[in-house]
């Protein structure tokens, strides 16, 4: 059977920098590219076969910041069976937040919660104790403790839900290890480090990168997270793709770096959490999906 792997976020920035390398490393792979924009991710799918003709790329429509999005798309892909390994991408790169269609804050159903629920319903694919699965979340640096609060999950009071939502990814990989390491399911988390990609580019006017950049390349030399490009920051998932995920640490997180000269390499770092409060914040999933699942079915009865 070829090696299949879905990758979130797979039209842009880490995430199809992602898609290149793994198809750099295995030419047959099965790769899905999981995109909310379709015709994107069409043009995605004609580039990487143009360039990969042995390889199966197919792609499935999904929007991670809206559950019943995420519901189809995970009954799609129930139906073709080929989930082996999942990477989300690198998120929102923005302290901004709204409230979703389903109630929710943005930011964190877009890293946390709307890729929980994919792996919900994706479970009986995912969990062969004969035939271990990956997940590998992207994290970050940036995942503060002091961000995070397990009364506010959502980070609805806070002005960090970015690095509140990342903290939380790092509390859900371990628990989903302590849940689903029996049953043949292994989840690791990784950070891609400092990179200019589109989302990062709105942040600064261009002209700021341009006078940016010769200042960044120097700090390289004194700080291995600026990786700057998406292939760099994608070093760590690729090592991970390599790994025997039931040999790695699950209070390890992998990070990506790069030398000044331009070497990529893989480093890592104890992650700042306990197990109980990863167990407690993954009951809060559990109980906030019952409320949002229960939701959508009067939804869907009213109309």
């Amino acid at each position: 059977m070829r090696k299949a792997v879905l990758v979130t976020g797979a039209s842009s920035g880490v995430g199809l920098a992602l898609c290149k390398r793994l198809l750099e490393e295995d030419h047959e792979l099965h790769l899905c590219l999981a995109c909310r924009n379709r015709s994107k991710a069409e043009a995605v799918r004609t580039a990487l076969l143009a360039s990969h003709p042995l390889a199966e790329v197919s792609i499935v429509q999904v929007d991670v910041s809206d559950v019943r999005s995420v519901l189809r798309a995970a009954g799609e892909l129930k139906q073709r069976n080929v989930i082996h390994m999942f990477s989300t991408a690198e998120g929102l790169l923005t302290q901004e937040d709204k409230v979703t269609a389903d109630g929710l804050q943005e930011v964190f159903e877009t890293n946390v919660f709307g890729h929980f629920i994919l792996i919900q319903e994706l479970a009986p694919l995912l969990c062969h104790s004969d035939r271990p699965s990956q997940l590998i979340w992207t994290s970050s640096r940036n995942a503060r403790k002091s961000n995070f609060s397990l009364e506010d999950i959502q980070h609805r009071r806070g002005l960090e839900p970015y690095s509140s939502s990342k903290y939380a990814l790092d509390l859900l990989s371990v628990a989903l290890n302590r849940n689903f390491n029996s049953q043949g399911l292994y989840s690791s988390v990784v950070c891609p480090g400092t990179m200019v990609t589109n989302m990062t580019c709105r942040i600064l006017p261009p002209f700021m990168w341009t006078l940016l950049m010769p200042i960044i390349g120097l700090l390289r030399f004194f700080a291995n997270a600026f990786t700057m490009t998406p292939y760099n920051g994608t070093e760590a998932l690729v090592w991970l793709f390599h790994q025997k995920p039931e040999s790695l640490n699950p209070l390890t997180k992998y990070l990506s770096a790069t030398t000044g000269f331009g070497s990529n390499y893989v480093t890592n770092q104890k992650m700042d959490l306990d197990e109980d409060t990863a167990e407690k914040f993954y009951q809060n999933l559990l109980e906030l999906e019952k409320h949002v699942r229960a939701t959508i079915q009067q939804r869907n009865h009213q109309s």
